[in-house]
């Protein structure tokens, strides 16, 4: 009797702790379901996305196809539609400002996270996320006030003067065209690139640039070997400000010129997909022409989708890379 109730005694307070166990357990798996949950929306959003350009596109793509792409006449009154002289304009737009805003971006954050004192580098640091959060239209107004007339009056001038040779830099000095939307944009694009490849280089281990100095490096060498370690961040970082150059509307819209034409020269006004859209999609009248323009639509974010699947891809090369080499040595 007495060796019952003891068994009864110890079995007791292990019934509050499985139950405890139970209900822990039960609150792990609703919350994962819960995030599961989550992270579908973000699909679904995604798929309504698509579905509403698609079908919103469905005329133009039925009764223009594949000319669609590669006309480069625009003439609403006719409804004769092509794309090719706004995808060209975002092409090159967004490459302008890359190659003016990655060296910039990577210099600075290498500075920040490198070489800068911390309190400098906290400092600048601020200012830089400070300008991230600044809105597209005050750089708009910006390049339109302020770095058109400073565009116009001394720096085309001397592209024509002196560089004038090259087709790139032939016409006239409007101040308004593809070279100012590429300056706006790299100015746009520089503290998304600058935040994210300084946080990137500060994860980085220290033994990296210790081994290098250990080895008789010297604190550039060490850099070049911390920036190697660091590129398919800092790779990342550049294809999302990429994904914004792409993407951006009002300021573009502002500085661009808004003109249909494909030129060679930087100095010639044009457009881009974003800013059609932006321009005509209230004035839009006809179904064909609201269809034309969700088209451009579909395409940009079609753009946008290749160019980050074709980055992660060569992330995951060259992140693979790296692991070989390293399981082969």
């Amino acid at each position: 009797m007495s060796t019952a109730l003891t068994a009864g005694a110890a079995a007791s307070p292990m019934r509050p702790a499985t139950a405890r166990r139970r209900l822990s357990r039960l609150a792990d798996q609703v919350h994962q379901r819960a995030l599961g949950a989550t992270a579908l929306l973000v699909f679904l959003a995604v798929g309504l996305i698509v579905f509403e350009v698609v079908r919103g596109s469905a005329p133009a793509l039925g009764t223009l196809g594949w000319r669609f792409l590669i006309g480069t006449e625009w003439d609403p009154v006719a409804d004769h539609y092509g794309a090719l002289p706004y995808l060209f304009g975002t092409l090159v737009s967004s490459a302008l400002a890359m190659v003016m805003a990655v060296p910039l971006g990577v210099g600075t954050a290498v500075y920040l996270a490198e070489l800068a004192p911390p309190r400098v580098g906290a400092v600048v640091a601020f200012v830089v996320e400070l300008l991230a959060s600044i809105p597209s239209i005050v750089y708009g107004i910006w390049g339109l006030f302020v770095l058109a007339p400073f565009l116009r009056s001394l720096v085309e001038p001397w592209l024509i003067a002196h560089l004038g040779f090259l087709p790139l830099f032939q016409g006239f000095p409007f101040g308004i065209g593809m070279l100012n939307a590429g300056i706006v944009l790299a100015v746009m694009v520089v503290p998304t690139i600058v935040s994210l490849a300084r946080e990137i280089l500060l994860a980085m281990p220290g033994s990296l640039r210790e081994a290098a100095l250990a080895l008789g490096a010297t604190r550039a060498e060490g850099l070049g070997v911390l920036l190697d370690a660091a590129r398919p961040g800092i790779l990342g970082a550049a294809i999302l400000a990429l994904g914004r150059a792409l993407g951006e509307t009002m300021a573009v819209t502002m500085v661009i010129g808004n003109t249909n034409r494909i030129s060679a020269s930087l100095l010639a006004p044009g457009s881009t997909m974003a800013s059609v859209i932006a321009n005509e999609f209230t004035e839009a009248t006809g179904q064909l022409y609201l269809s034309a323009l969700t088209e451009i639509a579909l395409v940009l974010f079609a753009l946008t989708v290749v160019i980050n699947a074709l980055a992660r891809l060569l992330v995951l090369w060259t992140t693979g890379g790296r692991r070989d080499v390293a399981g082969s040595a």
